[in-house]
């Protein structure tokens, strides 16, 4: 499927795939508690893990993220761009729903500059949630066609090629500096 044609997917609270710095993601409207559900019970994720969002820019991470617990210093690694992808687990709003954070007080985000991320977010003016594109127990998809054979020839799926990062992104905690991954 082309661009347009994921964007509107996302649109009708649908999950779909697309590429990202270094395998293809699962992804849906993280403002839609029935597209999200969806992704769960697709990956067979329980809630409770909670799960990443990603989009090119601050500006679609802010809704979800209390900046009020986040000094300046925080914000500037928060905005920084790094050699390998990063998530972090940064303090939610008190409105970002449990379906996205899980059990947990926090959220996990990332900036993501992977160019189907990007126009994707554009098109839809939404950050995308993001789980590795793999059915439980299976290796995570790095192309298009390895996520037709786990999902489905009509899963829908954005042909395009994924980032030459080596590995998932690390996962930080943004005020205490730990490592998760």
């Amino acid at each position: 499927m082309n661009m347009t044609e994921i964007a509107d997917k996302l649109h009708q609270q649908q999950v779909v795939a697309y590429p990202t710095e270094a395998v293809f993601g699962l992804g849906c409207n993280p403002h839609s508690e029935s597209a999200v559900k969806k992704l769960l019970e697709l990956k067979q994720r329980p809630v409770e893990k909670g799960l990443i969002l990603v989009a090119p820019s601050l500006v679609y991470l802010l809704p979800f993220i209390d900046v009020e617990k986040i000094n300046q210093a925080q914000y500037e690694r928060l905005a920084g761009q790094y050699a390998r992808p990063t998530t972090w687990l940064v303090p939610a709003k008190s409105s970002t729903p449990k379906w996205l954070t899980g059990q947990f007080d926090s959220i996990a985000v990332r900036l993501c500059r992977h160019p189907a991320v990007v126009e994707l977010c554009h098109l839809t003016q939404f950050a995308l949630t993001s789980t590795s594109a793999n059915l439980s127990g299976q290796t995570p998809c790095k192309t298009a066609d390895e996520v037709r054979s786990q999902f489905g020839e009509n899963f829908p799926v954005l042909d395009g090629v994924v980032g030459r990062a080596e590995k998932p992104s690390e996962i930080r905690d943004l005020l205490t500096g730990q490592i998760f991954r």
